[in-house]
């Protein structure tokens, strides 16, 4: 029996496309997120590097479907159509920020650099980057989700974006997983497991210095530099919300003999809010072409 007949990813599970458009007609503030130069920016960071990124988690998955059962080729269409419609809107809210004053051709430069070291990479090798990275991109979205106080006093099409999108993560989040475990079905289990094991150690190390370094870029454009800066940076990411706090469990949980995205259910967190976002369901047929 192979390791993706044995995949918890539930039976029942829909993956959803909702075509939302956000903040067309609206200027972004500065400090968007309730007035937090701290939390905005963080945010700002993150999405700079989402359409390049998710555009390649797209590519990654697509080079593996071949001979995928039927269930998980109609999961991998509806994860491109959902990622194709957020790399759109982050695109939007990356263009509100430079309108507000943010240079952001700094970190966009370093998302270019890591675009160039994959084209340079196996296919296999970025697939395992993407389940690495969609497994962050699931962390983040439940602590999101589940501390609705995060987003209080945003700017209500910036706030609303950032659920949206969190809630389509958390539904995807095992497509990449099982298309690795049928990319590698003829790797033994512990081959699997180092090698999936070790690149997110290496996507780890990058990841959260990237963010603080982002976010210090955005910041000293506010004038903001200093230790005073920094702690309060830290605090963010381990005090309240605590963003890096909340996540290290989950992440270990990546470790874990056995660990798949589904092994711990959250649709409970997708059902909380989707209903917000009910006209803009798309029909996976009508944009099949998108994979």
């Amino acid at each position: 029996m192979s390791s993706l007949s044995l995949s918890p990813t539930p039976a029942d599970l829909s993956i959803t496309p909702r075509d939302r458009r956000f903040g067309r007609d609206d200027r972004q503030g500065r400090w968007w997120l309730n007035g937090d130069p701290i939390a905005s920016t963080f945010h700002t960071a993150l999405s700079v590097t989402f359409p390049k990124g998710e555009a390649m988690f797209v590519e990654a998955v697509k080079a593996h479907r071949g001979g995928v059962p039927d269930k998980l080729a109609h999961e991998i269409r509806a994860f491109t159509q959902q990622e194709v419609i957020h790399s759109r809107e982050h695109v939007v809210f990356n263009r509100k920020a430079a309108e507000a004053g943010y240079d952001l051709s700094e970190l966009e430069a370093d998302v270019d650099n890591v675009m160039d070291l994959i084209r340079e990479r196996p296919p296999i090798v970025n697939l395992m980057a993407t389940i690495a990275l969609e497994h962050y991109t699931a962390m983040l979205a439940a602590i999101m989700l589940r501390n609705p106080s995060m987003y209080e006093g945003a700017e209500p099409e910036w706030g609303e974006l950032w659920k949206w999108h969190a809630i389509e993560e958390i539904e995807h989040k095992g497509v990449a997983y099982d298309t690795w475990l049928h990319a590698t079905k003829d790797w033994s289990r512990w081959r699997r497991w180092k090698a999936k094991s070790l690149m997110m150690l290496a996507v780890t190390s990058r990841f959260w210095p990237r963010r603080v370094h982002g976010m210090k870029v955005l910041l000293a454009q506010d004038g903001l530099v200093g230790w005073r800066v920094t702690a309060r940076i830290w605090w963010y990411l381990l005090g309240k919300p605590g963003i890096l706090r909340k996540s290290f469990l989950p992440w270990l949980a990546y470790f874990m003999p056995g660990f798949h995205p589904w092994n711990h259910d959250d649709r409970a967190l997708i059902a909380k809010y989707e209903s917000d976002y009910a006209d803009a369901v798309t029909r996976t047929d009508e944009v099949a072409a998108a994979a």
